[in-house]
C-alpha cells in the first residue's frame, strides 16, 4: 500500500486519490531541501553511531570478560539503558540537558555545563549521537560478550606460545573469531541508525529547525503534520531502498570475512 500510495496525491483522510505518477519522486529528489538536510543528517548520525557503539561495545567486552570483581553488575549496569523506552530516554535527557546540567553549571561554575546541549544546531547532533551509543551500547555489549565466550582456548593458548603480544592477539584471533557477531552487529546498527524516530523526535523534537531531523522524522512530518501521505509514501520508498541496499552490502562485505576467519 505504501508503494501504491507512492505514486498517488493522498491528503490521507480523504476516500479519494489521484494518480500522479513519478511527480512525488522527482520532487523529492530535485525540489525538496529538507529531504536533502534529512538524508545528509541520517548518514551522518548513522556513521557516527554505528562506529562509536561497536567500538565501545567491542572495547567494555573485552574489559568485562576479564578476571574483574562485580563485572556481572557492570553487565547489567549497561543494559538496563536498553531495556528503557526510547521515548522516555528521550524525555529524560531533555530533563538532563536542560534542568540537571544548568543545576550544575550553578554549583561548579562551569560554562561547560551551561552550554546550549538542545539549543544548538552542532551541540545538538552531538547530543543526539551521545544518546543513542548510551542507550544502545548494552545491547552491543552483550552480543560481543557471548561472541568472546566463543573463542577457543586453544587459539589464544597457540597465539600466546608463538609469542604474539595483546594487540597481535586482538588483531589476529579474537576479532577473526568473532566476526559472526560483528556482521550482526554492524547489520543492526546501521538499520536501527537509518530508521531512528523515537529517541530524537522526543528529545530534540528535530529541532533545532531542522538540524537534528532524520529520514524517519521528516517522513512522519510531511505525512501527519502535513496530511500528505503520497509524498510521505515515497520518502518511505527511498528509504526502504536505501536501508536494503546498504544492509545488503554490508551483510555480503562481513560474511566474506567470516569465510575467510
Amino acid at each position: 500500500m505504501c508503494i501504491y500510495n507512492s505514486f498517488r496525491k493522498w491528503n490521507g483522510i480523504s476516500k479519494h486519490t489521484s494518480f500522479t505518477g513519478l511527480k512525488n519522486y522527482i520532487k523529492l529528489l530535485t525540489d525538496d531541501p529538507s529531504f536533502v538536510h534529512a538524508l545528509a543528517f541520517t548518514f551522518l548520525y548513522a556513521f557516527f553511531v554505528v562506529i562509536f557503539i561497536n567500538a565501545l561495545a567491542i572495547l567494555l567486552a573485552l574489559l568485562l570478560e576479564r578476571d574483574i570483581k562485580a563485572k556481572g553488575a557492570f553487565r547489567m549496569a549497561f543494559y538496563i539503558p536498553n531495556i528503557i523506552s526510547l521515548i522516555i530516554i528521550g524525555f529524560i535527557w531533555k530533563f538532563i540537558c536542560i534542568r540537571v546540567f544548568e543545576a550544575f553549571g550553578s554549583l561548579t561554575g562551569m560554562g561547560f555545563w551551561n552550554l546550549s546541549w538542545l539549543g544548538d544546531s552542532k551541540l545538538a547532533v552531538v547530543t543526539t549521537i551521545f544518546v543513542s551509543v548510551w542507550q544502545g551500547l548494552g545491547f552491543y555489549l552483550i552480543i560481543y560478550i557471548a561472541g568472546l565466550q566463543s573463542v577457543p582456548d586453544e587459539l589464544i593458548e597457540a597465539a600466546l606460545i608463538d609469542g604474539a603480544g595483546a594487540v597481535r592477539r586482538l588483531f589476529s584471533v579474537t576479532l577473526p573469531m568473532i566476526m559472526p557477531s560483528i556482521s550482526f552487529c554492524m547489520f543492526y546498527s546501521v538499520a536501527n541508525s537509518m530508521k531512528m524516530f523515537e529517541l530524537i523526535f522526543s528529545l530534540t523534537g528535530g529541532g533545532p529547525g531542522v538540524a537534528t531531523t532524520p529520514i524517519a522524522l521528516d517522513i512522519y512530518n510531511t505525512a501527519f503534520n502535513n496530511n500528505n501521505f503520497g509524498y510521505g509514501s515515497a520518502k518511505s520508498v527511498v528509504l526502504f531502498i536505501i536501508v536494503c541496499t546498504i544492509s545488503v552490502i554490508q551483510v555480503k562485505f562481513f560474511k566474506s570475512k567470516e569465510v575467510e576467519s
